[in-house]
Order: C-alpha cells, then structure tokens, then sequence
C-alpha cells in the first residue's frame, strides 16, 4: 500500500541479563551481584546477548540461545522482566524486545561469536553506565529489584537458618 506513509514491519528480539553472585576468595558466595555484558558486532558499544526469535522455539529458548552464541554462557532462564518496544536505529523497524534474566551455571571458553564480541562480567551501576540501550537498563533495573525482594524475602523467612541447623545437628 502506497499511502505516502512509511510502513514498519515488526520484529522480535529475545535477550538474556545473564548473571552470577562473585565468589569470596574461599569460595563462598556473596551478595556481590555480577551481570555479563558483551560488545556489538559492529562497534564496541555494550550491551546484554539478544538476537531473533526461531519459529520452532519459544522466548526462552531464544533468549538462551542467543546468550551461548553471543556470550557463551549458559544457566538457567528465569521468569520474564518485561517487554519493550523500540524502533531499531540502523534498520528503522519497530522490535518487540523480550528481556529475562539468565542465572549463570557455566561460561565456555570457547563459544560461536568469541571472535566477534567481547564479554565482560562488571557490577550493575558499571553495566548500567555502559550499555548502549534504554530498555537494556530498564530490564536491569527490574532485575536488580527482583533479586533484593527475594533476598529480603529469604532473610525474613529463613533468618536463622545456620544457626537452626546446628542446633538440629547437635541434639541428634
């Protein structure tokens, strides 16, 4: 149709926030949270892992997949931070972006994209400062959130938890 209006086609774009807590120098885990961040193909402006939607899978799915290629990380996807709508400035389409995070299980030392991107683990206010999209850190913002709820959550539910194991333990 040649209405002397420019017509946008949609498209959809799965991403993942993934994630992990730093390790202390024994080992334990701490509060520090950790996002993994990769540069663009293009430039080396940051961003988190995103990419297209297959037909035969589902967001998650393609929020997974794109953070084994890009990122070469891979973990477990969790609920979904949201859905954003953007115009893509190099192609000037309309996208649906679909953001979840990804808990980090494993990072690869070898993985599709590694000649292509860089990947780079920082704390949330480093990766807020460098990532090249608003609703990039939108979602990060929700993420960030979401885990203090359920950590505060935990605290409140299970404040003594170390403390009522050992007593368990030691009146066996």
């Amino acid at each position: 149709m040649n209405d002397g209006k420019t017509h946008f086609f949609n498209f959809d774009d799965c991403s993942c926030i993934p994630y992990r807590y730093k390790s202390s120098s024994d080992g334990t885990m701490t509060d520090d949270l950790e996002v993994l961040v990769i540069s663009s193909q293009k430039c080396q402006k940051m961003m988190f892992p995103k990419g297209g939607w297959e037909l035969d899978e589902s967001r998650e799915e393609a929020a997974s997949r794109e953070s084994l290629e890009e990122a070469g990380v891979k973990g477990n996807v969790e609920c979904e931070l949201g859905k954003w709508d953007f115009i893509s400035k190099s192609h000037g389409t309309f996208y649906e972006g679909y953001m979840f995070p990804l808990l980090v299980k494993e990072e690869l030392d070898f993985w599709p994209e590694q000649n292509l991107r860089q990947r780079t683990w920082m704390n949330v206010k480093e990766a807020r400062d460098v990532c090249q999209h608003w609703w990039m850190k939108e979602a990060l913002d929700i993420l960030v959130e979401r885990l203090n709820s359920l950590n505060q959550q935990n605290k409140q539910n299970y404040p003594n938890i170390c403390s009522d194991l050992v007593a368990k333990i030691s009146s066996l």
